[in-house]
């Protein structure tokens, strides 16, 4: 950890999904170990469940936890989107918004530097100004994925580029739409950081800059350590490792779509059929649900593990074993199999997933499993493994997700990219004050 002279207090508020909070967290802690006090703000759960933090840290990351208010839709304890179906996903953006007050009593009581948030609080940058605090949007999407939503907030978008699914330019039980929640984020913010870099979207970030005439600041794609969460449940990964260990090299397919998205009857059929039909042995991570016949019938073929616990995803992929990892795209999971040279077999579930998939299919890095009127089948689930998994078809994926890993495995390259970060939010901060 640094001894930093010029210490500043930086408050983080992401919104309550994990696939945000996740980067939020590492975000926080790398800005902690350049000597900064960070408040992470979030909800009681959602800070439990975080992982614990280095002991170094400890003393500069202060978790403030505030409670949602009650909303009759959504169940008792649902702090975030990974606790409820995706329809009720609006009856929690207007509980977050009622997140508005306590976070005001928040920032007159601690009287932060800079605040960095997400997308959902629209009504936040008012509030920074009047306070005169720092605001940075932190964008964890892909840079060419933000590209299409800019377009469409100034007017710029064609009939190609709009592929952005109605959901998010229609009014839901929020009382806003989406569009208008990332619209008044992003333009209200002094500037905007994205987990991305230059070295693989840099045409894209600047094309940001351009569209929203502020400046955008990459911070990396803060690929997470090997390290991080060894120490918990290690008996899963003992587990998990000698069934690996008997397979060889590259031969296993790892299924695993995040914590939040749930397949449908039809969806899990169809996926599961297709691990049969491409006769490729399988670890498939399986949280959110868990079909008895079926883990029975397919237990005692001997052929997939199922798996219900947590389980340590970047040591999974790692593993020589491991020849190509069928996922929805979210970002996280795609920096992570990237970052150890696995290549993708991508099956997107919305349409921010879809735009993660377009440049990793130019990039060669993975094939999309294709579908007929939104719909995808065994069959396709079976051919696009195929294609990753085979060992004459697959050499050109393996070749280019292990030439991305020079990149997205870079250390050195990710740290430079979080330096330059707090370098600018340090002057930014300083240059206020006077």
């Amino acid at each position: 950890m640094e001894d930093n002279p010029k210490k500043f207090h930086i408050a983080v508020f992401p919104w309550l999904a994990f696939g945000h909070i996740s980067p939020f967290f590492e975000l926080s802690k790398l800005i902690a170990e350049k000597g900064h006090k960070i408040s992470f703000i979030s909800t009681p759960r959602n800070i439990k469940r975080l992982p614990k933090l280095p002991p170094n840290l400890q003393p500069l990351v202060n978790f403030v936890e505030l409670s949602l208010p009650h909303i009759d839709q959504l169940p008792e304890h649902a702090e975030a989107t990974m606790d409820i179906p995706s329809h009720l996903v609006p009856y929690l953006k207007k509980a977050f918004d009622g997140l508005q007050q306590p976070l005001i009593e928040f920032l007159e009581k601690s009287n932060p530097d800079c605040v960095i948030y997400d997308f959902a609080p629209y009504w936040l940058s008012p509030i920074l100004s009047k306070f005169g605090i720092l605001s940075i949007f932190f964008s964890i999407f892909t840079a060419f994925g933000m590209c299409f939503g800019v377009k469409v907030m100034v007017g710029k978008s064609n009939d190609e580029d709009n592929i952005i699914s109605a959901d998010y330019l229609e009014q839901n039980e929020s009382g806003v739409t989406d569009v208008f929640r990332v619209k008044e984020t992003l333009f209200g913010a002094d500037f905007i950081a994205a987990r991305s870099c230059m070295e693989i979207e840099g045409k894209f970030l600047e094309l940001i800059e351009n569209l929203c005439k502020k400046k955008v600041i990459p911070v990396g794609l803060l690929p997470p350590s090997l390290q991080i969460g060894e120490e918990k449940n290690d008996e899963n990964w003992d587990t998990i490792l000698k069934w690996l260990d008997k397979h060889e090299k590259w031969s296993v397919v790892y299924v695993a779509f995040g914590s939040e998205v749930i397949l449908s009857d039809e969806e899990f059929t169809e996926i599961a059929k297709g691990l049969e039909l491409s006769s490729f042995p399988y670890l498939w991570i399986l949280k959110n649900q868990v079909k008895d016949d079926w883990l029975v019938e397919n237990q005692s073929n001997k052929k997939g593990l199922i798996w219900s616990n947590w389980a340590p995803q970047l040591r999974i992929l790692s593993h020589e074993s491991i020849g190509g990892f069928l996922t929805h795209c979210g970002w996280s999971s795609v920096i992570e199999s990237l970052q150890v040279g696995c290549p993708l077999i991508m099956l997107p579930f919305n349409s921010e997933q879809d735009l993660n998939a377009i440049p990793l299919e130019e990039k060669m890095v993975g094939v999309k499993v294709q579908r007929n009127d939104e719909k995808f089948n065994r069959d396709s689930v079976a051919k696009a493994m195929r294609s990753v998994m085979l060992k004459d078809e697959g050499e050109s994926y393996r070749s280019k997700a292990e030439e991305m890993s020079k990149i997205v495995g870079d250390k050195e390259l990710h740290q430079k990219y979080i330096d330059d970060f707090v370098d600018y939010v340090e002057l930014h901060i300083l240059t206020s004050k006077h």
